[in-house]
């Protein structure tokens, strides 16, 4: 195969927060963060080419993501061939499944399984820790997605352990019609953690030995009201073990009791788009 013809495609999966801690703030601007990502069945799917020149090109079938310098595939490109030294041409499509602004981490996947296929296709030039630093540099949640299974991420999200195998569940991913900004919600987080309010106490949920927990529900659910009362109405729900929001929003999960039946699940989400409309977007999935 000739360099201009090699070309991989890659499965960049979703993940979920069962856990997301905020310890503090750091020196270096972001926060202290001990979290439990888990990589989930949705996945968004991407091919790398190299192509002739030394040009970047992108296509992707969502019509609102930025297909520039500032989108996260070319920032790993340029990342990458900055480590390297290569300079060859590369092209980049992207079929998008994973919703952007939801907390489910598409952009930062998308990022690491372009570092992943940019390393296959060029033969291999960085080793793991190398990869490793480099998703580090283009964001928080970039390192994950180069590991396999679910990790407890602590740091500000590159110190990555190995989580134990967490029990077998369907889960329901419900999207409003609106994103939530990742850097609003850490910094409304320091506004309230600052007050003399403080912040107000969570229900405790648990999947397991696992307490599910979110600190970012707080600030999110103060500005974003139609959340909250999506995690009440689905925790009502007689399928419903558990409901939360992952990541900095705006994503809902519903955790299924274990043995819900198809049509159970299906009269759910007609349910769900009674209660809060047809904008709604639902995937049903479960831990990758």
């Amino acid at each position: 195969m000739s360099r201009d013809s090699a070309s991989i495609t890659l499965a960049a999966p979703a993940k979920i927060n069962l856990s997301l801690r905020i310890l503090g703030k750091r020196p270096d601007g972001f926060h202290e963060l001990e979290t439990l990502m888990v990589p989930i069945k949705l996945a968004d799917q991407i091919e790398i080419s190299a192509v002739p020149g030394h040009g970047v090109t992108l296509v992707c079938n969502d019509p609102d993501l930025s297909l520039g310098s500032d989108n996260l595939c070319v920032k790993a490109v340029e990342a990458f061939r900055e480590e390297t030294g290569i300079s060859h041409g590369v092209a980049i499509s992207l079929m998008k499944r994973i919703p952007h602004g939801a907390g489910l981490g598409g952009g930062s996947s998308d990022a690491a399984a372009v570092l992943k296929g940019m390393n296959e296709i060029f033969d291999r030039p960085l080793v793991a820790e190398e990869l490793h630093q480099l998703a580090a540099s283009l964001g928080s949640d970039v390192p994950f997605f180069l590991h396999d299974g679910a990790a407890w991420c602590r740091g500000r999200g590159e110190i990555l352990e190995d989580a134990t195998a967490l029990p077998g569940r369907t889960l329901l991913l419900i999207k409003p019609p609106f994103p939530v900004p990742t850097a609003w919600a850490y910094k409304r987080y320091a506004e309230m953690k600052a007050s003399e309010a403080g912040m107000p106490s969570q229900e405790s949920q648990w999947l397991g030995d696992i307490e599910i927990t979110n600190d970012l529900e707080a600030p999110v659910f103060g500005k974003y009201l139609l959340l909250p009362v999506m995690k009440e109405w689905l925790c009502q729900q007689p399928g419903v073990e558990s409901a939360f929001m992952t990541g900095s929003g705006s994503t809902m999960v519903a955790v299924l009791k274990q043995g819900t039946s198809h049509p159970a699940l299906t009269e759910l989400e007609g349910e769900i788009r009674a209660e809060f409309g047809d904008t709604i977007w639902i995937s049903v999935t479960g831990w990758e």
